[in-house]
C-alpha cells in the first residue's frame, strides 16, 4: 500500500550518513539521489525511506504524532536496529520491547526530532 515515505532534515550530509548507515545494516540501497534528498529500499516493489530537504525551503519540523514503522523479521532486529540508530545518535523515546501479546517494538527519534519505530509482529 505504501510506496514511500519522507522525512524532512536541517542537515542533510548528517542525515544523509545517519539513514545510509542505519537502512544499509537492513540491505537497503539508494533507488534515488540528488541534491535535496535521497530514497532507499529493498527493491523496486517494496516501500522506499527517504530523507529530502523540505521543497518550500522552510526549516524541517517533525510531525507530533507523526511516526515511521519499520518491519523487522525478528525481535533480535528489533533490537539491533534500535541500538545501531542510538550508537548513530538517535534519542531513545522507548526501548526494545514487548507491546502486547503480538506486537515487539523500539522507538527513537532522529537528530531532527522524526519518530521511527523498528518492530516485530509474531
Amino acid at each position: 500500500m505504501i510506496g514511500y515515505v519522507t522525512v524532512g532534515t536541517n542537515d542533510f550530509p548528517r542525515a544523509v550518513e545517519f539513514y545510509e548507515k542505519l537502512f544499509g545494516s537492513l540491505g537497503a540501497t539508494r533507488i534515488f539521489e540528488n541534491e535535496n534528498g535521497v530514497i532507499w529500499t529493498n527493491g523496486p516493489m517494496s516501500p522506499g525511506f527517504g530523507v529530502m530537504k523540505p521543497f518550500n525551503g522552510q526549516p524541517a519540523t517533525f510531525g507530533n504524532g507523526t511516526m515511521i514503522a519499520i518491519v523487522m523479521d525478528t525481535k533480535a532486529n528489533v533490537d539491533k536496529f534500535y541500538k545501531l540508530a542510538i550508537s548513530l545518535g538517535a534519542t531513545d523515546d522507548g526501548p526494545p520491547g514487548q507491546r502486547s501479546d503480538a506486537f515487539y517494538a523500539a522507538y527513537f527519534r532522529d537528530f531532527d526530532g522524526n519518530k521511527i519505530a523498528p518492530f516485530y509482529m509474531s
